[in-house]
């Protein structure tokens, strides 16, 4: 049996995805056919039958690769910061990171004043209580810390080697 790494069982997973709704599809092509009534049926090349099991069969080979992947992800750590953590634990910071980045680019892109509106006699005026600058600067340290994250789980992923037969597919 040919080992796959991490990297790739998570690309397969996805290939994998794709194949079952493709198969999905082809139960409604192959399940139905139009015909003159009182003919005979046409003979098909594959029958719905087979496609249910080639569904099961992939069904089966996810569920599998599904279980292997969590396994690795829990079982495996990279070290950030002098810190071990999981390979889903450092998934979860990366995400946590890219999120945060989000938001401080979306407070550096607001005014440090905006007028609101004038009235009579008054001008409203809505004053930040934190300075754009610093929060782009932000932003771009915290986008770096989330995409070293990630540098350090793809390169921890292409070196773990999971026990599955890829020959089906690869």
């Amino acid at each position: 049996m040919a080992n796959i790494t991490l990297a790739e069982a998570v690309k397969l997973k996805s290939v994998l995805s794709k194949r079952i709704h493709e198969l999905e599809d082809e139960m409604l092509r192959v399940g139905f056919v139009q015909i003159e009534s009182g003919s005979e049926l046409p003979k098909q090349n594959r029958t719905l039958a087979k496609v249910e099991q080639d569904i099961e069969e992939i069904r089966a080979d996810f569920r599998l690769l599904d279980k292997l992947v969590y396994k690795a992800n829990i079982e495996n750590t990279i070290t950030y910061r002098n810190d071990a953590l999981t390979i889903v634990e450092a998934i979860e910071l990366a995400t946590q990171l890219r999120a945060k980045a989000k938001k401080e680019k979306e407070l550096s892109l607001l005014e440090k004043e905006e007028h609101l509106y004038y009235g009579e006699a008054t001008t409203m005026v809505r004053v930040a209580l934190f300075e754009p600058e610093e929060y782009r600067q932000r932003a771009v340290e915290t986008e770096r810390l989330a995409n070293r994250v990630s540098n350090l789980i793809n390169a921890k992923n292409y070196s773990i080697e999971l026990e599955f037969d890829v020959e089906k597919y690869f």
